[in-house]
């Protein structure tokens, strides 16, 4: 099947890690003298275990995750951020806290985006995102991508000219983009609740981006975010220990 689709060598190969011995390594001597002695695969990718509160997923414990049911926990971006956390050869410990602090992160940088809405878009420029596809490029470093990506958002907000505002935000779009992410308009993010609780979640990270925004001296975005949060209906009164 896979010389008739694919030829006698192919790209990638990927499976669980319980695959190596003996399937895979059975597959490649099939495949090795199958065809005389031709490369079978260039490269192969072995995923981790993933675990869902510490316990293995399985349907006799009943905890076996849908994605369809973790729609109505959380968008799917945030889904595809939480499971960007690990390394793929590393195992995955899923759990609610773990898709909370996902989007708490993507609030982050949307937030930057959101406070650049007036800043011109502009191409990245070329060399800008070297560290991040370096990452990329080390096997798939995706947590290692994902903390470029908070570097370019801590350099945007650092940003002091018009210029460099605009490259930090082309930058942190490009990047999000290799990865699926950051592609929406920022207010479409911000404004989808979850299933369950209606405007509580949206209206709740507002209220923490903007106790962000001034724990950071940021007033100008604490002050358009209070402004967002009146034009809902709600009223932010700060307290003298820095909550509200």
């Amino acid at each position: 099947m896979i010389e008739r689709r694919l030829g006698a060598t192919i790209d990638i190969h990927g499976g669980g890690q319980d695959l190596i011995f003996p399937h895979h390594e059975n597959e490649i001597a099939q495949g090795t003298c199958a065809h005389d002695g031709q490369l079978y695969c260039r490269y192969w990718v072995h995923n981790g275990f993933v675990t869902v509160e510490g316990r293995k997923m399985s349907k006799s414990l009943g905890n076996v995750l849908l994605v369809r049911d973790l729609l109505r926990e959380a968008p799917g971006e945030a889904i595809r951020f939480a499971l960007l956390g690990a390394h793929y050869r590393q195992p995955l410990d899923w759990s609610a806290d773990g898709l909370a602090q996902a989007r708490c992160g993507l609030d982050r940088l949307y937030g930057v985006l959101r406070e650049f809405g007036d800043v011109p878009d502009v191409p990245c420029v070329p060399g800008l995102l070297k560290a991040f596809e370096t990452a990329l490029e080390d096997d798939l470093n995706f947590p290692g991508a994902i903390a470029e990506l908070f570097r370019i958002a801590k350099a945007a907000r650092q940003a002091t000219t018009v210029a460099d505002r605009a490259t930090c935000k082309a930058a942190l779009r490009d990047a999000g983009g290799l990865l699926g992410l950051l592609q929406q308009d920022p207010a479409a993010w911000f404004g989808q609740p979850s299933e369950e609780d209606g405007d509580t979640a949206g209206i709740q990270r507002l209220v923490e981006a903007r106790l962000a925004a001034r724990s950071a001296r940021d007033y100008a975005t604490a002050d358009r975010i209070r402004a967002e949060l009146a034009a809902l209906g709600i009223t932010v009164e700060d307290r003298a220990d820095g909550s509200a």
